[in-house]
Parts: structure tokens; sequence; C-alpha cells
């Protein structure tokens, strides 16, 4: 199991290739907010960034992953990885609309044996203190497709979810920033803190 710090914090993953990983600089901080006063969990509201090579990120139960455009990920980083995710780590990655040609070949460096599956409405990643029985909530249109949950499971356990064409940061962030309607906002936070408590009580 990663080492845990004496207060939970959640890794914002910094990575290369250009794309834009600090795309939604309030979301971590307003939605680790709204586990500790609706989960009762005491996370650390502060954003902690962590290079994706870093030995760092065995510091982190989750790690959190965004963007729109090119990740890009070294052989060495994808070991890296794939060894905190084998050790019990989790990866939660938030296609912030542009990400998906980009990070399904990543993450094929970092399990080359495993693919993306789409998880059923039933998965209990959908159905923790919150109930969503169709899914991932849809938060920003973009091209108006449903939103997709997948999922890479390893040994049986789920060790990463990609929130597909749902946006779920965007509702995480401030209100003033994408004016995102407060039903929306609420489902995001609701929906990231089941992803929270989730990976918490595997």
């Amino acid at each position: 199991m990663p080492a845990l710090a004496q207060q939970l914090r959640i890794g914002l993953l910094v990575y290369g290739g250009g794309g834009d990983w600090y795309a939604n600089p309030t979301a971590i901080k307003n939605l680790t907010a709204f586990c500790n006063q609706n989960l009762g969990t005491k996370l650390d509201t502060r954003e902690a960034q962590v290079a994706v090579g870093s030995s760092d990120i065995f510091n982190y139960a989750m790690l959190h992953t965004t963007g729109h455009g090119r990740i890009f990920f070294t052989d060495e980083e994808a070991r890296n990885l794939r060894l905190y995710l084998e050790s019990g780590g989790f990866l939660h990655i938030d296609d912030n609309y542009g990400l998906d040609p980009y990070v399904r070949p990543e993450m094929k460096k970092v399990f080359p044996e495993l693919s993306f599956v789409e998880l059923p409405f039933t998965h209990p990643i959908y159905h923790q203190k919150f109930q969503f029985p169709n899914g991932l909530p849809k938060i920003h249109e973009h091209d108006g497709k449903q939103p997709k949950g997948y999922g890479l499971i390893y040994k049986g356990r789920l060790v990463c979810f990609y929130s597909y064409d749902c946006d779920l940061g965007d509702g995480w962030e401030d209100p003033e920033v994408h004016k995102d309607s407060p039903e929306k906002r609420l489902q995001a936070l609701q929906m990231g803190a089941n992803i929270l408590q989730y990976v918490f009580t595997q």
C-alpha cells in the first residue's frame, strides 16, 4: 500500500507532452472540502502537484489527472506509475475534452496487457454515498455525447477510473469559473465524492 501522510491528500499528476495538467486549479480544493463536509473525511484541501516519475506519488492514496491535450509518459514514468497502481494506488483520469486520443496509448505503456473497459451502471463506484443509477452525470456539454466511465482492472481490482465526455473537474471548480448550474456542480461533487469513498473503502 502507498505510504499515507498524516493527513490524506489528493495528488494532481504532473505529466509531460505539453498538455494542460493544471487546467482546473480550484477543483481539488473544492472536492476535498465537499468530502470533508459530506463524508466525514479529514482530507487536506491543498492541491499537491506531483510528477508522474517521482517517488512522491507513493505518498498519495489517489492521483487525479486532467487536461485538454497531449499527455506523454516516458518508459521510466510508465514503470513508476504501474508500480504505484500495483502497490494499491488509484488513478482518476478526467477528460477535460481532447485528452482521449493521447491518454489511451500512454496508459498502454503502463499496462500493455490491459485495455479500458466501460464500467456497468451497477458498478459500486456509482453507488457509494450518492446514487448514480445511470452512470456519470453530464457536466459540460462539449459535443453532446453520452458520458462514459471506463476502468483498468488489474488482478480483479479497479486501479484507474477514466471519466470521459463528462468533465467532472469543471463542476468541481469555483462557481464563477465555468458558471455551471448549482445542480450540475452538486452532481459533479457528489460523483467525485463517490470516487474518493470507493478508493478509501476498497
